[in-house]
């Protein structure tokens, strides 16, 4: 009888010793976000506080975002939806330039992505390029989507966008 009492408590060890080392080891659990999806919700966190007024918060949600985009695309490289956000990042913490390769990038892969073409086009905007900003919507026009009466707005000056 103590013989299987200690089996089985044994056993009840090596169990629950395991599942928490699995949880808290790293491994690919399930539960870990990865980096990517690390930056989308600091993302969606800076563009509410952005809404808010609150641009030295959002400034820095964009900041690990962006940090969090580049480690994605050098372990995943050339994914549109990374570039997407590495140029929109890029674009918020004010460097035009660097943005509009990452945009670039991503449409080389995927013309027609509609968040790479909507955030382009309002750099272009921004830049005050506006007949590149409307080939940016022309390629929008059939997707029958909210990013295209967005730039759609904001090239007409209804909506104004904070870059």
């Amino acid at each position: 009888m103590i013989k299987k009492i200690f089996i089985t408590s044994i056993f009840y060890l090596l169990l629950t010793s395991n599942s928490f080392s699995a949880g808290s080891s790293g491994g690919d659990g399930g539960s870990m976000k990865s980096d990517y999806e690390k930056a989308v919700t600091f993302v969606k966190s800076a563009k509410k506080l952005e809404k808010k007024g609150k641009m030295d918060k959002a400034k820095d949600k964009y900041q690990k975002a962006q940090k969090l985009l580049i480690k994605s695309n050098k372990k995943k490289p050339n994914k549109p939806n990374t570039l997407n956000y590495l140029g929109f990042t890029t674009r918020k913490l004010g460097d035009f330039e660097n943005g509009e390769k990452y945009y670039l990038q991503g449409l080389a892969i995927d013309p027609k992505h509609i968040g790479i073409n909507e955030y382009l086009g309002e750099l272009y905007v921004a830049t005050n390029r506006h007949n590149l900003a409307v080939e940016r919507l022309q390629v929008l026009s059939d997707c029958n989507c909210k990013e295209y009466k967005d730039l759609k707005d904001i090239i007409a000056g209804k909506k104004i966008s904070k870059y």
